[in-house]
């Protein structure tokens, strides 16, 4: 019912062409890169495809297409993933005829436009300052022993590789170990090798 109310408004609109409609995910691709549009109208959820991964796609085939999100949705779920896939606009169901058309035509010429909730969230988000890593309170030779218990290291196989005491080497894997908040050399080392602390042995 959106759709066809839309597309009947629009339809009037001098200046404006609706050149397709589609019912699914999967539809609304398939017509978007036959008949590429000026701009598209997508909606988020659909049967067979939703509309981030229409997007992506639609974008990854043509990517001068220009998106408009026409949803229901004002979640972070739905909001982040619909801009990072690389929609130009995103507005609600709840806008006027009017308001959707003149959207059309900004988006047409370049321009975004943004549902004032989903500019909120876009400015919150890149003014969150980024929480520091835990990894980043090492020392250069604590990071040096956590390497090393990687390596499936011993402490007095580091003490002997690194030329220090076993009772340092034990200092060291405690503050390890407190730092990055685990609880065993097992899971020092599994953070170790997801955040990309551990050198090629073969370097």
């Amino acid at each position: 019912m959106v759709r066809l109310g839309v597309s009947t408004y629009l339809g009037v609109m001098p200046d404006i062409e609706v050149v397709g409609q589609a019912t699914d995910g999967q539809e609304g691709l398939d017509q978007a890169l036959a008949l590429r549009p000026d701009v598209i109208l997508m909606d988020l959820v659909m049967p067979h495809m939703d509309g981030i991964e229409a997007t992506q796609k639609i974008l990854k085939a043509w990517p001068e297409a220009r998106i408009i999100i026409l949803t229901s949705f004002i979640d972070d779920e739905k909001v982040y993933p619909a801009i990072e896939a690389g929609a130009a606009s995103y507005i609600l169901k709840t806008a006027t005829a009017e308001e959707i058309a003149n959207a059309i035509r900004q988006t047409a010429k370049g321009e975004s436009v943004l549902e004032p909730q989903v500019t909120t969230k876009m400015m919150n988000r890149l003014t969150q300052k980024p929480q520091p890593a835990l990894y980043d309170d090492l020392t250069n030779r604590e990071r040096e022993v956590l390497q090393l218990i990687a390596q499936g290291k011993s402490n007095q196989e580091i003490a002997t590789e690194l030329f220090i005491t076993l009772k340092t080497v034990k200092t060291h894997v405690s503050n390890i170990l407190a730092k990055l908040e685990v609880d065993d050399r097992t899971q020092a080392a599994i953070y170790a090798f997801k955040h990309g602390l551990v050198k090629d042995q073969k370097e």
